[in-house]
């Protein structure tokens, strides 16, 4: 039989007794962590969320709840009442906050039993993330995770601590709306009242918080869920939380300026720590040109350095023939690698293959000379240049990437990313580095569609001097748009957007949508910027990622209560799962096999 709580309040949480309590009667509530038996003294490390606090069960103290104690196992749910007590000297824990005290028990209610956990509920256990996802009410027992999402909550009051101190107002915007897929697939709900439509899952509250700019809720906010159906990783989840803010009558740097306030109060609550203002920025060309990504690291050197002038005219064909052709080569210098072996830089050639680079060409750098298949078709002037160009001394080893301009950013990014992590250059504890990236190209060719695409979304503003080329050259306009970056890893992306009518119907066209289509989808909003739009713009940042960055760690899955694997299911709870025919029947809907379903389409 079981013990109950009557009669028995808790007094204090595992993590809050120190010396200051000695001689107190307290009264403790929580899971055990850990059963030592030494002598017949039971110890217990009893924890609860805030932490741990040792229980002693010692016969000449209490010889009735000493014997109860003898059936404790770990996970068991207890509450005791007790005396705390001094550890004797030279039993004191330094790196436990309650390690100069003990509760010596004198009465144990035992609230329930626990069977053996499938795990070992400690932060070093090795197990598969499958189990730790099928039995996560446990995984979240473990310290480390445990206390990742306590940070996620701070971090969130802190947000919007500081966004409710600006004036900003907390609007909440429908999660079933329709159908507008721009980017990712949608996540589709039928409608039972309205058989055979759909609602959709909202990928963003874009248009509802452009909607609440133009009724003029001039400051919104919302840390909201949000829904793609998109190939998963380690950083995406198909359910994910941002940080949505869009504001009236203010330009880029206004933005900009209020999230970089709101970045460094975050940073001061939650890790105490100042951050440098103001970030860093860079254009969207810069940032491809000296980093290959539009998320560039900027906690390593690696920059990418154009040599193309340099091989234009030179006897490397493979290079002067990419010239020629409107391409670009460029060069990376890893100080001090000369002696990666020829396998390790043929795995290296191999990752740039994944970001169609047709080669990855290398010069080795030693004392004695240049070493390469290639060193043979430059002369000693295009030597001279290239040394001065990428700063070349012994012991360097020199990569080049020769191609379009597109293909040789993206290879070489991937790359100094690999290299700075494979060659340590990253100290992970030692700084947060942001940078915003701004003037993003408006659109952009999709190759699989064979249309022009937004880069951002179809609401992003143009720059005002780039207007008249929507519909001449539409790759050439750059938008308003900014994106934040943080240690290389994009963490918010945000524009000011339009607000007439007649420039949205542009991008519109520009991104070959007809009036019909796009009056079907967005005609709701083409009228209400009718009604006296206001300029407006905002950002919206990637919760989980931020906060995963936070806390150091590399998966989103990490600081998340619940979350999906990479094959978007829960093993916890089995979903998705199949429904009822009766179910079905209600949402006037049929379920068809891949089989039956190929079947009938030939």
């Amino acid at each position: 039989m079981l013990d109950s709580l009557h009669n028995m309040k808790r007094t204090h949480t595992c993590s809050e007794l120190t010396a200051k309590d000695v001689g107190k009667e307290v009264i403790l509530m929580g899971w055990v962590h850990r059963r030592r038996d030494h002598g017949g003294v039971i110890f217990v490390d009893l924890r609860d969320r805030e932490g741990v606090t040792q229980v002693v069960f010692n016969p000449e103290f209490n010889k009735s709840v000493h014997e109860k104690a003898g059936v404790i196992r770990n996970e068991f749910v207890l509450a005791t009442r007790g005396t705390v007590v001094p550890r004797p000297e030279g039993m004191i824990n330094p790196n436990l906050k309650t390690g100069e005290i003990d509760v010596m028990a004198s009465e144990l209610r035992i609230l329930n039993m626990s069977r053996t956990p499938p795990f070992v509920l400690e932060d070093d256990t090795q197990v598969s993330e499958n189990i730790r996802l099928q039995y996560r009410y446990l995984d979240m027992r473990r310290p480390a995770l445990r206390k990742n999402l306590i940070l996620r909550h701070r971090t969130a009051a802190a947000i919007r601590s500081y966004l409710n101190d600006q004036g900003f107002l907390d609007i909440e915007t429908p999660f079933l709306t329709r159908s507008t897929p721009e980017g990712a697939r949608d996540y589709l709900v039928p409608s039972r009242v309205n058989p055979g439509q759909f609602y959709a899952l909202p990928q963003s509250p874009q248009i509802f918080k452009q909607l609440l700019m133009l009724a003029g809720f001039d400051k919104y906010y919302q840390i909201v869920r949000c829904f793609r159906d998109e190939d998963l990783r380690a950083d995406r989840q198909p359910e994910f939380t941002q940080i949505d803010m869009e504001m009236s009558f203010v330009t880029e740097d206004e933005v900009m300026a209020v999230t970089e306030r709101m970045m460094a109060a975050v940073f001061r609550k939650v890790l105490d720590i100042e951050i440098e203002r103001p970030f860093q920025r860079l254009t969207y060309e810069e940032a491809t040109g000296r980093f290959g990504l539009d998320k560039p690291d900027l906690r390593f050197g690696l920059e990418l350095k154009d040599v193309s002038d340099i091989v234009a005219n030179g006897e490397f064909k493979s290079f002067a023939d990419v010239v020629r052709a409107g391409g670009l080569v460029k060069a990376i210098n890893v100080k001090g690698c000369v002696d990666l072996s020829r396998k390790e830089i043929d795995d290296l050639a191999a990752l740039v293959a994944i970001y169609k680079a047709k080669g990855l060409a290398w010069i080795k750098v030693r004392p004695d000379g240049w070493q390469s298949p290639i060193v043979k078709f430059f002369d000693d002037g295009q030597k001279e240049a290239l040394r001065q160009r990428l700063e070349i001394a012994p012991g360097d080893l020199v990569f080049f990437v020769a191609d379009q301009s597109r293909v040789v950013n993206e290879a070489l990014g991937h790359l100094r990313s690999h290299l700075a992590e494979k060659l340590g250059l990253i100290n992970q504890d030692e700084r947060y580095e942001f940078v915003w990236v701004t003037e993003f190209p408006l659109v952009e060719y999709d190759e699989h569609e064979k249309r022009y695409v937004a880069m951002h979304h179809p609401f992003t503003a143009p720059v005002e001097e780039h207007m008249d080329l929507l519909t001449q050259e539409p790759l050439a306009v750059r938008s308003r748009a900014y994106d934040l970056v943080l240690n290389g890893a994009e963490v918010g992306g945000g524009s000011i957007r339009n607000h007439q009518r007649v420039v949205q119907e542009k991008v519109f066209e520009a991104l070959n949508i007809d009036r019909g289509t796009y009056e079907k989808k967005f005609g709701f909003l083409l009228e209400a910027l009718d009604f006296g739009a206001p300029p407006h713009g905002g950002i919206a940042l990637g919760f989980d990622r931020l906060v995963m960055l936070i806390a150091r760690q590399s998966s989103i899955r990490d600081v998340i209560a619940f979350p999906k694997t990479q094959k978007a299911t829960c093993p916890l709870t089995e979903a998705p799962c199949d429904v009822s025919a009766a179910q079905l029947q209600e949402l006037s809907l049929r379920v068809k096999t891949l089989a039956s379903f190929t079947t009938s389409q030939k």
